[in-house]
């Protein structure tokens, strides 16, 4: 009989969104609703388990957690790739480490909710329609303003398409980014200085790695508008936490909307669970009924097909 951990499941509902039953007799699944940080407390927990089945990046495997668990024999990751899996060890001892498909409708969509959140000022509003109160905030209109898109891949492009349909004027940069691709996405390909000094909202779309951990730090945002709106909806790493923190406390630019984070679980203590410039949600943007049942459903074809190869 195999045992399967299930880590991770915030909201209960790994079992729910896919068909388990086909490995009843062969498979024990255990789910786990909280989420362990600490290495020793995450070995004691898994060490009877030869399959484990992790959230995207929600509990990273690296080399350390990995040689001590003798038992694991497979790590069932959803989405196709997971930077948080240490590969290499993996292979060295012999692990089967297996994907899923992804939807990045609810990126997108989490993307312009947070935009739209942030300018129409909708968490503070509620909550002072909730106590009692009335209206507290005056909107900014997305139309004929400018969105400074950092990374115009497939997520970037199709946030640049909903922007166009608000009347809203699109900016694009990254590292590798030619004006040609741009132009077939009808968004303006500028240099990234450009991009922080005339952008309104500037939202980030790239894939973390060395070259584009912190590429959102002092400099860019000493170049953006004091009124202008920094979305990050991609990984928090993109952005140095810091400076964005000390930009917020002064006031340097209007505000952040941000889905992503350094540390996840964001700590009780937070600058960003207080600092009144900030409309902070966790990590959600692939959290829909959808891309939930895409990566369970891929997670238990995975795991089947694991078992009739062993």
């Amino acid at each position: 009989m195999h045992r399967i951990a299930v880590l991770d499941d915030y909201q209960g509902v790994a079992l729910a969104s896919a068909d388990w039953s086909v490995l009843d007799g062969r498979a024990e699944v255990v789910v786990f609703r909280d989420h362990l940080a600490d290495e020793d407390a995450l070995v004691a927990r898994l060490a009877p388990f030869d399959v484990v089945c992790v959230m995207r990046e929600r509990t990273p495997l690296g080399r350390s957690l990995i040689e001590r668990l003798p038992n694991l024999r497979m790590i069932a990751s959803t989405a196709p790739r997971n930077a948080s899996i240490d590969l290499d060890a993996a292979r060295e001892r012999g692990i089967d480490v297996r994907h899923t498909g992804y939807s990045s409708n609810g990126a997108i969509e989490l993307t312009w909710a947070l935009i739209l959140g942030a300018v129409r000022h909708v968490a503070v509003e509620s909550n002072s329609v909730r106590a009692g109160g009335w209206m507290l905030t005056v909107g900014t209109d997305l139309a004929g303003s400018t969105l400074g898109i950092v990374g115009l891949g497939r997520i970037g492009v199709a946030v640049a398409r909903i922007a166009q349909a608000f009347g809203m004027t699109t900016l694009a940069w990254s590292q590798n980014l030619t004006a040609e691709r741009a132009a077939e996405a009808g968004v303006r390909f500028v240099d990234k200085a450009t991009l922080f000094r005339e952008a309104d909202i500037v939202t980030i779309h790239l894939v973390l790695g060395d070259r584009t951990r912190g590429v959102v730090g002092t400099q860019e945002l000493a170049l953006m508008k004091p009124d202008a709106l920094l979305v990050n909806s991609s990984r928090g790493p993109l952005v140095d936490e810091a400076a964005l923190i000390d930009a917020l406390r002064r006031g340097a630019i209007g505000g952040a909307a941000l889905d992503t984070y350094d540390v996840e679980p964001l700590p009780a203590n937070h600058p960003y669970r207080s600092l009144p410039n900030v409309l902070a949600t966790p990590h959600i943007g692939f959290v829909t009924k959808d891309t939930y049942a895409v990566f369970y459903r891929d997670t238990v074809a995975n795991i089947v097909d694991y078992l009739a190869a062993s």
